[in-house]
């Protein structure tokens, strides 16, 4: 259903998607490429213990991860690079910005989505959780921002697309820190939008619910879900989901969120910045 919608409505545009190795990351590429974009994906993909988020409870995206998106973008007929860049990074984020502009010759679209997740309420969180949570949620998506804007600044056009989340809108329980960074790209958000406008670049938060990615469907997500049982499992939890819609589905599929990446990403959407995008099933209403 969801490819019959496109129209080729990114054609001529390149687009750099930050955690582009698997789930919303992943769809966003093969949905920007479907729709004529040429695209770059980075990942962290670690290969030792100095790239690690030992704070994150479940496996991060590999960089075998990462190359399947390339390959699976390059099946669809369009230009694909895949970097390995930590965005936690100034250095790694300027890399692969600049290795965009030289495969490419610009940027035209920056989708900041990596992120991570993790749980605790919010006086047992370590130190390495919070930390962890905001380098990369929050100040790495300033770090890729801020790699990108002098290129869009001097080509008098751009849109800056961010992965917020509902837990930018409210609060969550066992999820301080996550709330924190998400809130805090809202406001990072607003500030460009204001700071972007005379440039010709749009700034705008996506704001999810849940969405069936490996970030929702893993083991310390099903604990939280149940109360605290180390041995729940999906099946079990899956109508505590559905529970938080308004719509009778207990999440959505990345591409849903793709196809308001695209939207943002486009000429139909000149004119919105500033804006805080939510596909939540009805949840905030609810």
């Amino acid at each position: 259903m969801g490819r019959a919608l496109l129209l080729g409505r990114l054609d001529g545009k390149v687009a750099l998607i930050t955690g582009g190795a698997r789930g919303q990351g992943r769809s966003h590429a093969l949905t920007f490429a479907r729709e004529g974009a040429e695209v770059a994906v980075c990942d962290l993909a670690p290969e030792g213990s100095a790239d690690a988020l030992r704070s994150v409870p479940y496996p991060l995206a590999s960089a075998e991860d990462l190359e399947e998106t390339r390959r699976a973008v390059e099946a669809l007929g369009r230009g694909c690079l895949a970097v390995r860049a930590d965005v936690r990074s100034s250095a790694q984020m300027r890399g692969a910005a600049e290795q965009t502009v030289e495969r490419f010759g610009k940027v035209d679209v920056l989708v900041a989505n990596a992120g991570i997740e993790s749980f605790g309420t919010a006086h047992e969180l370590t130190e390495e959780q919070w930390d962890e949570m905001l380098a990369v949620n929050l100040t790495g998506v300033w770090k890729s921002c801020r790699a990108v804007i002098p290129h869009m600044i001097e080509r008098g056009r751009g849109a800056i697309l961010i992965t917020s989340s509902i837990a930018g809108l409210k609060g969550l329980a066992n999820q301080a820190h996550y709330c924190a960074a998400k809130h805090g790209v809202v406001g990072l958000m607003r500030s460009l939008a204001i700071e972007l406008a005379p440039h010709g670049i749009r700034v705008n938060t996506v704001h999810p619910s849940s969405v069936d990615t490996p970030i929702i469907k893993n083991q310390a997500m099903y604990t939280l879900f149940s109360g605290g049982r180390l041995d729940a499992t999906l099946d079990e939890v899956t109508s505590a989901f559905r529970d938080l819609n308004l719509l009778d589905t207990p999440w959505m599929e990345p591409e849903d969120i793709s196809h308001a990446m695209v939207y943002l990403a486009s000429d139909e959407a000149r004119y919105v910045t500033g804006t805080t995008f939510t596909i939540d099933a009805g949840l905030m209403a609810k």
